[in-house]
């Protein structure tokens, strides 16, 4: 597997768990997995012990042999790890940038990590210990596929956020020494640019999306960004396979960020996490107020401005919301502002740590996932596990994720509304709220906890797509 990210050494989103908790499930299926990450300063400062490999790599760019060198670690699930560093391209603070803006020679870091894994998979060949399959995730590792679809393993791209796409300068193709009259132009091109995720899904045997309603929102226009037409003339090579979740980090029974701990069985600690946090943040201890938290990155794509004109509506219900995450910084003051007038029902955290994360999950009754675009469900499965219910916008993965709940609360697992406005979520989070006072909202949060949410089946549908991709690599050869 190639990606960007990888929980818990390089995180920035939830591509980095996706990645660690597929590499991990494969491994104990009894597959050996090997993840090749750029070697970032990160990787050094989370502590992983690295050892060098005495023979590096070498990338042709220009005539010019770019040195790559090696590092071989090992995960604490087993994985093998291969870092990939390129002296000046890696040793950086930030991952795709700094300070809200990319790096401007990102297609030259990542466009050389994707062609030292090339010369890496020729080596294992060479060596007589190829790899079966070659798994890219999102566009920082799309050119990967590209660059083995006419010899080496078959290869298989997973599209966590076709927003991203690695758009860039034309001529940044020659920075990562390859040449134009290799192939077809249009394979790379976008409107005069150079698209990494595009040659991704031009050169993939398969082609993955997070969620089954991503992969048809992809083939749309205003989900494919762009690149629709791409995505429906794959089409019968895309699927969508949801994301599971990592019981081993995202379990009340066993988190150790926790002042107590629960279950499906016993609940109770719920009460006892929902109190400590109210006490932390000072927010009023009134039991009987319903606890929703708001929790991602506060910008338009992710219904925040729904959230904040929706939120003086909310609160007149006698309900307490925190909302944590960095984003917009207008929005992030209205925020402010809101929280300023409602101290005793509001607060506005910022920017939170994996450990915050968890106790905000475990105290909340409700999540509020009001996202116009969710490619994958991930938030709220994690808000599912901790018997959190989500009331979410019917988009991407949460629409997957989510069975609406009926009106006896007989049947669903959260919270649905269709329309991205600010009376649709208010509609929903009323719902919700009169749901959670009810006799039998007990009952309803047992029931979603005991829900199977873990990555065992999401591996077995890519054990499957690895073998679809093998024989659509035969086939193509044939």
């Amino acid at each position: 597997m190639a990606s960007a990210e990888l929980a818990p050494v390089v995180r920035v989103g939830e591509l980095a768990d996706a990645v660690a908790s597929l590499a991990k499930t494969l491994g104990r299926l009894g597959h050996r997995v090997t993840v090749a990450l750029p070697r970032y300063r990160a990787v050094e400062q989370s502590g992983l012990q690295v050892a060098r490999r005495l023979s590096p790599l070498a990338v042709q760019v220009r005539g010019e042999s770019v040195p790559a060198t090696i590092y071989d670690a090992r995960l604490g699930s087993a994985v093998e790890l291969v870092l990939i560093d390129v002296p000046g391209f890696y040793d950086r603070d930030g991952i795709y940038g700094e300070l809200g803006s990319d790096y401007p020679d990102n297609a030259r870091r990542f466009g050389l990590f994707c062609r030292a894994l090339v010369e890496l998979a020729q080596r294992r060949l060479q060596e007589g210990r190829p790899f079966d399959v070659v798994h890219a995730h999102d566009w920082a590792a799309a050119l990967l596929p590209f660059l083995l679809r006419r010899a080496g393993p078959p290869s298989v791209l997973t599209v966590h956020d076709g927003a991203h796409q690695g758009r860039c300068d034309r001529q940044a193709i020659d920075q990562i020494g390859l040449d134009w009259g290799d192939f077809h132009p249009e394979a790379l091109e976008f409107y005069g640019e150079l698209n990494l995720l595009k040659a991704g899904v031009v050169g993939a045997d398969a082609v993955a999306a997070v969620s089954p309603t991503y992969a048809l929102e992809l083939q749309t226009p205003a989900g494919g960004a762009g690149l629709d037409g791409l995505f429906r003339s794959r089409s019968a090579a895309l699927v969508g396979v949801a994301n599971g979740i990592d019981y081993a980090r995202w379990s009340p029974a066993t988190d150790p960020h926790l002042g107590a701990r629960f279950d499906a069985e016993d609940p109770s600690g719920k009460g006892r996490c929902r109190a400590a946090l109210r006490h932390a943040l000072e927010l009023g201890h009134s039991a009987e107020r319903p606890l929703a938290l708001c929790w991602g990155r506060p910008d338009q794509r992710g219904g925040a401005d729904l959230l904040v004109e929706a939120l003086p509506r909310m609160l007149r219900g006698d309900v307490q919301v925190v909302v944590a995450g960095t984003g917009e910084q207008t929005l992030q003051a209205e925020l402010g502002r809101l929280a300023a007038a409602w101290p005793e029902q509001l607060r506005a955290l910022g920017a939170v740590d994996d450990a915050m994360e968890h106790r905000l999950v475990a105290a909340a009754d409700l999540v509020l996932l009001p996202a116009r675009a969710e490619p994958g469900g991930l938030r709220a499965q994690y808000a599912q596990r901790y018997g959190a219910l989500p009331v979410a916008r019917a988009t991407g993965g949460l629409k997957d994720a989510i069975v609406d709940c009926d009106a006896e609360l007989e049947t669903g697992t959260g919270f649905l509304f269709d329309e991205p406005t600010a009376a649709d979520l208010h509609g929903a989070f009323a719902r919700a709220v009169s749901a959670v006072r009810r006799p039998r909202w007990p009952a309803l949060r047992r029931r979603v906890m005991r829900l199977d949410l873990g990555w065992e089946r999401p591996a077995q549908a890519y054990l499957r797509l690895y073998e679809q991709a093998a024989r659509a690599r035969a086939a193509r050869g044939s």
